[in-house]
């Protein structure tokens, strides 16, 4: 997926997994009812955050991962009719 927009520094553009639509017994969730998704697909990454020292390190993301990041992690930005999540590396916490 081929995104117009570059996240600066650190900052990577997540793309939230849908909430889920029913329960595994099969009991269909009204939309007031749904979890805000906890993991999606990382579609940009930024270059990296300069250290103390300064020196470049690198971002340990790569486009296309799948990750985990905390329920109200991010900013949530919509573009071209999608929803996207702005947040640093560090709100990220793991990589499936």
């Amino acid at each position: 997926m081929a995104l117009d927009l570059k996240p600066l520094a650190d900052r990577v553009i997540v793309l939230p997994a849908a909430a889920e639509e029913k329960t595994k017994s099969g009991i269909i969730i009204p939309d007031t009812a749904k979890e805000k998704p906890q993991r999606g697909e990382v579609v940009a990454v930024g270059e990296g955050k300069i250290s103390d020292q300064g020196v470049l390190v690198k971002s340990q993301l790569k486009v296309g991962d799948q990750v985990l990041y905390g329920k109200y992690a991010g900013t949530e930005i919509s573009l071209d009719g999608a929803d996207y999540l702005i947040m640093r590396e560090s709100d990220i916490l793991a990589v499936l």
